[in-house]
């Protein structure tokens, strides 16, 4: 009698996780609340339309513009998946019980938001990339940090498609493409945001790309260059002139007004006060250049520049509890010390 009630028991447990799977691709994050940690990343990424974000550092913090990234990505796309995948966990890291670090609190919260391990072995298997990653010693290689990414943003497009979005990047609108790639500036490419459904040939023949001219000492050549260059390999690539898009193997290399209104070498514009603010009225997302950011600028709260109202817009929650309380905790410890 005791096995046959155990027996009933997991069954009804299996079919109440199944059933919370199969109403992921509804509305499921806006009307009910998710047994998140009962999902692994593979039954979440299956529905092939996650917005994926990467931490490849050991921190397990999230600076603010990381967490306003993917906070802003969470708002806008309601009804997808958004997750974040950090090296630095492993699978008995206890996400939901760990509340010392605050963005990372403030992002597990929020219904449509997943935290995954980053696990590169087990990603790279059945890609062209598991053999490069035996034989690769990261120890030995300076821009290892971005060099992993580059590699894995692949894989999990080609085994799952979706969007990518580095974490500085800022979602404002839906992007309406799902063969996508970014424009940095005519010609050139990014690899800091793109969408493919999964198993698409393009990706797959940028990570045998990836490994046949890898070359870990050039910067960007296993990110945007190889983008670039397997573009080039397959579409005659023009100017933009305006504001059109241009399409080519039903890829979509988007105008670089969709992501990078702001080219690099203005980046501290986000950092300044603006006398009229643009609305960015013809932008998806806007990449913030933190890579440039040497001098480490950041979001004040009443500063009014440019990307602290970028902050209060798009990543409310994160400007509440990242930006102002910080605010807050440190003048109250100022006026203690004083």
């Amino acid at each position: 009698m005791m096995k046959k009630i155990q027996i009933c028991l997991c069954f009804f447990f299996v079919s109440g996780i199944l059933y919370e799977i199969s109403l992921l691709s509804g509305c499921i994050f806006s009307c009910i609340p998710l047994s998140k940690h009962f999902l692994t990343p593979e039954q979440v990424l299956s529905l092939g339309k996650s917005i994926i974000f990467l931490e490849t550092t050991e921190r397990l913090e999230p600076p603010p513009l990381v967490s306003c990234s993917v906070e802003s990505a969470a708002r806008i796309y309601p009804d997808r998946p958004v997750i974040l995948f950090m090296k630095g966990l492993n699978n008995e890291t206890a996400l939901d019980s760990d509340f010392s670090y605050t963005a990372f609190s403030l992002l597990s919260s929020m219904n449509n938001v997943f935290i995954f391990p980053l696990q590169m072995e087990t990603l790279f298997k059945d890609t062209p990339l598991l053999q490069w990653y035996n034989q690769v010693n990261p120890e030995q290689e300076k821009n290892w940090v971005h060099i992993s990414s580059d590699a894995s943003r692949l894989a999990l497009i080609w085994k799952y498609g979706g969007i990518y979005m580095d974490t500085d990047v800022i979602s404002i609108r839906p992007i309406p493409e799902a063969s996508f790639l970014a424009a940095q500036k005519s010609q050139f490419s990014s690899n800091g945001i793109f969408g493919f459904p999964s198993y698409h040939r393009f990706i797959w023949d940028c990570m045998k790309n990836f490994v046949l001219k890898y070359n870990g000492e050039i910067w960007g050549n296993q990110g945007p260059l190889l983008m670039t260059r397997m573009l080039k390999a397959i579409c005659n690539l023009t100017d933009f002139v305006g504001l059109e898009d241009h399409s080519c193997q039903n890829i979509s290399f988007l105008n670089p007004e969709r992501f990078y209104p702001i080219p690099y070498p203005a980046w501290r514009k986000y950092y300044e006060v603006w006398d009229k603010s643009p609305n960015f009225s013809h932008s998806y997302a806007l990449h913030l250049w933190n890579f440039m950011n040497r001098n480490r600028k950041v979001v004040v709260a009443g500063s009014n520049t440019l990307a602290e109202k970028l902050y209060k817009t798009y990543c409310p929650t994160t400007y509440s509890h990242l930006i102002q309380r910080a605010e807050d905790r440190d003048f109250a410890q100022y006026k203690d010390f004083a």
